[in-house]
């Protein structure tokens, strides 16, 4: 008889009871969001999703959470100030993973762009690239703060402001030599999207215990008796009936629809690629704050520090659907390249590269529209399926403004059940975001009431991982739980505990999006197979599948996210 592993019981509970009045296929942050909304108001949710929460384009976004100010120039207006003011608000409700976020623009003319920008407003098509100037800048970022200030969220982040040569050269001397003006203003960072996600999800599982989610399942068919989903880790088939059938699957939604037998040409989705680096000079020359401007190409590019690594991106291409996502050579050299567009003294290689990822966009079809233009806005489509059930397609949608559209949704989703709002998601703490020790002074009171349970290193490590959902692993893990001798960031227990806790499905769940061992470069083959051996009893792998997982850890490592492990023996 299989073992009842923490994925296996997951799953036992969509099996032993196939049917829900909303089934959520697709676990990125939008489906996530929308599974909590609709728990909250206490409807018979589920949600499945065939790969890991938050695995596809939800966790290769920029790791921001931002009003997007370049939306302006095509006018989306209405997106902008909900993204401001849902930036706003994440700052308020998820502060232990949300942070304000200084960014500087680079300006290196006055008055460039401001024919060129009304065309592009009105045609949406990029042309030749002409740059933004001081006065276009100066413009966006007023309307911008106003935005800001405007709306149901408290304003928490200061007014712009604008440098001359001579003190941006001062605060940033690597820089540019003919560099005019900065600009510097404040959105908002996500260091870790990927735990932000599961925080969501846990929400929307205690809100209501008739909600249910399962990772590694996936949707494959439709029939008289619903939809067909299918366990992906064992292979195995049963039927799901629902009355309402949200598709959440981003850039994958026509893809779905075509699956459930209802195609669609819905999308059109971008391929964005980023690198992370190891580089302390290039970590100095942002001073501490995300460097966003206009590369020679007209894309608005970014060089971003977190922690002690710079995050260089992005790529805006059209996606080829039938292809995984990669980051490719090309996108490599345009990091490179646009490194130097600011910092030309700052030489970047391959060397220095620790991590790399790509991701989809969930972007509307766009035909002939430039990709940098598509609409980043989202809208839903309605289909009626041949057993009388109701499709719900998401179209487009960004990371921002995850709990504003998930009301949207989940309110197209209760229209169609007949039910009516409990309560909004407005206001409401995220997970670990309850209670969280904002201020330095909170913080250090924080560590020392908890000095008795752990170091002090430890204790940092947890809360910057679970907010302060850290006292409940402190309870799990046992009063000063030694860490393991190949990574002081994780221990035996707590490994364990995630494996209980936090639906674990592969070893690379652990190291990309239980954790940000991965994207800072810290995963080792050591640590692989230390960790596997751990899991292992909890999850069921016997000594073959620890092997497997170890392979296909590293395998995914170094083919999708260029990680360079040393040669055994090294």
């Amino acid at each position: 008889m299989e073992a009842a592993t923490p994925h296996r019981s997951q799953l036992a509970a969509l099996r032993e009871r196939p049917g829900a009045k909303v089934l959520i296929v697709g676990g990125g942050i939008n489906g996530v969001a929308t599974f909590r909304y609709l728990a909250m108001q206490g409807v018979d949710v589920a949600l499945v999703e065939r790969g890991d929460y938050c695995q596809g384009a939800s966790g290769a976004s920029s790791h921001m959470i931002h009003g997007g100010i370049r939306y302006l120039e095509n006018g989306e207006f209405r997106l902008v100030h909900e993204s401001v003011q849902e930036r706003n608000s994440l700052l308020e409700i998820a502060p232990h993973y949300v942070k304000p976020l200084q960014t500087t623009i680079p300006i290196f003319s006055t008055f460039s762009g401001i024919l060129s920008a009304p065309m592009r407003f009105l045609t949406h098509r990029s042309g030749k690239p002409t740059e933004r100037g001081a006065v276009l800048i100066k413009a966006g970022l007023v309307l911008y703060d106003l935005f800001a200030g405007a709306g149901a969220s408290k304003r928490n982040t200061p007014w712009h402001k604008f440098r001359g040569a001579k003190a941006s050269l001062a605060e940033l001397p690597q820089m540019r030599d003919d560099v005019k003006y900065t600009a510097t203003y404040f959105d908002a960072s996500v260091h870790n999207p990927e735990r932000l996600t599961l925080d969501v999800l846990r929400d929307g599982l205690h809100a209501n215990p008739n909600a249910r989610a399962s990772n590694y399942v996936s949707l494959v068919g439709h029939g008289a008796q619903g939809v067909r989903l299918r366990d992906e880790l064992s292979g195995e088939e049963f039927d799901f009936d629902a009355q309402v059938v949200v598709n959440a699957t981003g850039a994958w939604v026509d893809l779905t629809n075509q699956a459930i037998g209802s195609p669609s040409k819905f999308m059109g989705g971008t391929k964005g690629s980023h690198i992370v680096l190891d580089h302390p000079e290039l970590l100095a020359a942002t001073a501490g704050r995300e460097i966003f401007f206009e590369h020679s190409d007209g894309r608005i590019v970014l060089i971003y520090p977190m922690g002690d690594r710079v995050l260089v991106g992005t790529t805006d291409i059209d996606a080829d659907m039938s292809v995984p996502a990669r980051c490719t050579d090309a996108e490599v050299q345009y990091f490179f390249d646009l490194v130097h567009h600011v910092f030309p003294r700052i030489r970047v290689t391959e060397n220095e590269i620790v991590y790399k990822f790509s991701g989809v966009r969930p972007l509307p079809r766009h035909d002939d529209t430039a990709p940098g233009f598509v609409s980043r806005d989202y809208r839903v489509e309605r289909t009626e399926l041949e057993d009388n059930s109701v499709m719900l397609s998401l179209v487009g949608g960004k990371w921002t403004t995850f709990r504003a559209l998930a009301e949207t949704l989940g309110g197209k989703v209760l229209a169609e059940l007949g039910v009516t709002e409990v309560q909004s998601t407005r206001g409401v703490a995220i997970g670990g975001g309850k209670n969280y020790p904002r201020s330095t002074q909170e913080k250090n009171a924080w560590l020392a009431a908890r000095a008795d349970r752990a170091p002090r290193e430890r204790l940092e490590v947890l809360l910057v991982r679970y907010g302060s959902r850290a006292d409940t692993v402190l309870d799990a893990i046992g009063v000063n739980d030694p860490v393991l001798a190949e990574c002081a960031e994780l221990s035996a227990a707590e490994l364990v505990y995630l494996a209980e806790h936090e639906q674990i499905g592969t070893l690379v769940d652990l190291f990309i999006r239980r954790t940000s061992l991965a994207f800072r470069g810290l995963v080792t083959p050591e640590l692989m197979a230390v960790c596997a051996g751990i899991l292992a009893p909890v999850l069921g792998w016997d000594a073959a599948e620890i092997e497997a997982q170890v392979t296909e850890c590293t395998r995914v490592l170094e083919q999708e996210h260029g990680v360079r492990f040393a040669p055994a023996g090294a």
